[in-house]
């Protein structure tokens, strides 16, 4: 008798293969789903206004090398002027106000910067910049000045609207409730899209809603790394945040040294300054014996020369570099005797006061220059993708005249305590430390729980997974 198995044919069923074990973090998926859904939802707008000022903002460089081209700029000619007569031209047709820095020509081929403080019509927290051509002391022009990389008023207007679309400190929140929550919507969306099977993550040959959200989903995970150090550097500088990061680096010894402007003391302290503090650095020492000795010391182009704040101060020579390699040293130089009397390195900074300085200047798009810049650019125009493309799904999730049909509700019950209680100390001391951060998700969570309640009191309230929702 015969007990030969049958070959297989096409209509032999085959068995279901077996379901996946879920992973342990699988419980936590709807709940990271739900807070990227709405967390994007409600911040998106803060981050479009964040990524389209920014664009413009990465483009003001190049620009503003066009549109002040004559003031930056001069015939390259065959030996410079001293600095002192360079401040005295500027100051001959610019006598208003008191002279706070100078920054010599850089380079061959460009300007002197004579920075005048307290001039009628400027504002208080700028200086008006006198531009003088180093070779013949001829005046190019005054404009109005901000920040240490010398920002124009064009880059200046784009930086301000970036950062506080105009309105003070006020207006300083929206910046920072944007970085704040980037970085969550960032990380967020990098777990939901990476815990997706890989089939469900083509874009090719999808369509509707499927094809918005592989879209979505490729260009989030590739934007990403950039959105959280963007989101990381932008809150080194924010109000609130920024002050206890401060507090922190302070607390740990990593706060950013500077350089001692005491003049030291002994019968020539003070002698023949009285008359130059905040004045034109004509007296003692006077600018050009100042700037040899910061030379001597190993301060090259590009420095910045700040006159005594008072009597008893000494100037201070610093190198203003912002692009990669950084110059950040720093001399001071006693203005009786024209003598170094203490000096600051950049390699000498603690650990966090460099990736402090770098990440800042990377974030300003200085610290590699035009590449920098192009990058950003990129960044802020995949930001504005991801926020059209995100809306467009939550138009396309509504069923017939629903518009944008809200994630269920239930995940937090369906996080173990295991990971949910380590989750809620984790958020409560990042909200601490980011309050634009916690304040809004603690109101998201209180009404969010408050909504539920009122369903469940009416004996509408449903729990279901989300796991599969996006």
């Amino acid at each position: 008798m015969s007990t030969a198995i049958p070959p297989a044919t096409d209509q032999t069923p085959t068995p279901p293969a077996p379901a996946p074990s879920p992973s342990r973090w699988a419980p936590l998926r709807p709940l990271v789903l739900r807070l990227h859904f709405y967390a994007g939802l409600l911040v998106a707008p803060f981050l479009l206004v964040a990524a389209v000022t920014g664009l413009l903002y990465a483009g003001s460089f190049q620009a503003e090398k066009l549109v002040y081209g004559h003031e930056l700029t001069v015939p390259v000619g065959e030996r410079e002027l001293p600095v002192s007569a360079q401040v005295a031209a500027a100051r001959k047709a610019h006598p208003e106000g008191t002279l706070s820095a100078v920054r010599p020509a850089p380079e061959p081929g460009a300007t002197t910067r004579v920075l005048l403080s307290g001039v009628k019509g400027v504002d208080p927290g700028h200086t008006l910049a006198v531009f003088v051509d180093p070779y013949t002391g001829t005046v190019r022009g005054a404009l109005e000045q901000y920040g240490a990389t010398g920002a124009l008023p064009l880059r200046t207007w784009v930086d301000e609207l970036h950062r506080d679309l105009h309105l003070g400190e006020t207006g300083r929140l929206y910046s920072e409730l944007a970085a704040s929550w980037l970085w969550v919507i960032a990380g967020g969306g990098l777990v939901l899209w990476f815990s997706r099977r890989r089939a469900l993550r083509k874009v090719r040959g999808t369509s509707g809603r499927r094809r918005t959200l592989g879209l979505h989903g490729t260009v989030g995970a590739w934007a990403a790394t950039g959105f959280l150090f963007l989101s990381a550097t932008g809150l080194t500088w924010s109000t609130y945040a920024g002050a206890h990061i401060d507090e922190l680096r302070t607390s740990l010894g990593q706060a950013t040294p500077s350089v001692s402007a005491a003049a030291p003391g002994g019968e020539h302290a003070g002698h023949g300054t009285a008359a130059s503090a905040g004045g034109d650095g004509g007296h003692g020492a006077g600018l050009d014996k100042v700037l040899a000795a910061a030379r001597a010391k190993g301060l090259g182009d590009p420095v910045e020369i700040v006159p005594p704040a008072d009597a008893h101060s000494a100037y201070v020579v610093r190198q203003v570099q912002r692009s990669w390699p950084e110059k950040q040293d720093a001399v001071a130089v006693d203005p009786a005797t024209g003598k170094v009397t203490d000096e600051l390195r950049f390699a000498d900074y603690p650990v966090l006061a460099k990736l402090t300085r770098w990440g800042i200047d990377l974030h300003t798009g200085v610290l590699f220059g035009i590449v920098n810049q192009i990058a950003f650019a990129l960044l802020a125009l995949a930001l504005i993708l991801l926020i059209g493309w995100g809306y467009r799904m939550w138009w396309q999730r509504g069923r017939g005249s629903a518009f944008g049909r809200p994630l269920p509700r239930g995940a937090w019950a369906q996080v173990p305590p295991y990971l949910l209680v380590p989750a809620l100390a984790v958020i409560a001391v990042l909200g601490y430390f980011v309050p634009l951060l916690g304040i809004p998700l603690a109101a998201f969570i209180a009404v969010d729980i408050g909504l539920g309640e009122i369903a469940h009191r009416r004996g509408r309230r449903t729990y279901g997974s989300t796991a599969g929702v996006k």
